[in-house]
C-alpha cells in the first residue's frame, strides 16, 4: 500500500478556544496557511503539488518555533506535512508521515479540543492511510479510536464525517459510509474556508457515488 495524494489532509477549520490562544499575528499565519493549503490541494495541477507543500511545510514550521505553545499551528503544521506525503506518495514519503504523525500527538498534548479536535480526525487518517507493520505504523484499530475521538468534539463537521466516511468505506462499511457522507454534505460552511469546503465537498460527492455503486 502506499500513501496516495490529499488523502491526509485533514483540516477543520473553526478554531475552538485553547489553552494558549493564539495573537492577533499567530492568528494570521494560521490563516494565511489554511488558505495556501487550500490553493495548493484544490487548484494547483498535481505535478506541481509536491514542491508547492515542501515550501508551505517550512512556513508551518518556522511558525510553530514563533508559537510552540499553539496547538492550532502545531496541528496544522501536521496537516500540511500529510498532504506533502500524500504529494510525493510511495515509500518516500513515510518519513514525512512520521513528522506529521509527531506534530499531531503534540498538538493533542498541548490542547485536544482545539480546531474542534482536527488533530484526532488527521491522526486518524494518518493510522489507516499508511502501511502497517513492518513498513509503517498503520494501525486500524488505532485509527478506529481516533475517530470516536474525534466526533465525540466535531459530530458534525464536515472533515471528520467525510474522513470518517472515507475509512468505513475501505472497510466495507457501506450503509455507515453513507450515513457519515450524508452528515459532511450537511456540515454548515466554515468562516474563512470557501475554497476548502468547496473542494471538500465534491470529494464527499464522488466518495458517495462510489458508495451507492457498491449498495446496488
Amino acid at each position: 500500500m502506499t500513501i496516495r495524494h490529499g488523502i491526509f489532509a485533514v483540516l477543520l477549520a473553526l478554531a475552538s478556544s485553547s489553552v494558549f490562544a493564539l495573537d492577533a499575528a499567530g492568528e494570521q499565519e494560521l490563516a494565511r496557511l489554511q488558505e495556501r493549503w487550500a490553493q495548493i490541494n484544490y487548484e494547483l495541477p498535481e505535478a506541481r503539488r509536491e514542491a508547492a507543500f515542501e515550501q508551505l511545510a517550512s512556513q508551518a514550521e518556522a511558525a510553530t518555533r514563533r508559537n510552540p505553545d499553539s496547538a492550532e499551528l502545531k496541528s496544522w503544521q501536521g496537516i500540511i506535512l500529510s498532504t506533502w506525503a500524500g504529494a510525493k506518495g510511495g515509500l518516500g514519503a513515510l518519513g514525512l508521515a512520521k513528522r506529521a504523525r509527531t506534530a499531531f500527538e503534540e498538538s493533542l498534548a498541548l490542547d485536544p479540543q482545539a480546531l474542534d479536535g482536527s488533530a484526532y480526525t488527521s491522526l486518524a487518517t494518518l493510522y489507516y492511510q499508511v502501511p502497517g507493520w513492518p513498513i509503517g505504523f498503520g494501525d486500524k484499530a488505532k485509527a478506529a479510536e481516533l475517530f470516536d475521538q474525534a466526533l465525540r468534539l466535531n459530530p458534525n463537521g464536515l472533515d471528520s464525517n467525510y474522513f470518517h466516511a472515507d475509512f468505513l468505506f475501505r472497510e466495507g462499511h457501506y450503509r455507515e459510509a453513507r450515513a457519515a457522507l450524508e452528515k459532511a454534505l450537511a456540515a454548515p460552511d466554515r468562516p474563512g474556508r470557501a475554497l476548502a469546503d468547496a473542494g471538500r465537498r465534491e470529494e464527499a460527492q464522488r466518495l458517495l457515488q462510489r458508495v451507492e455503486e457498491e449498495l446496488e
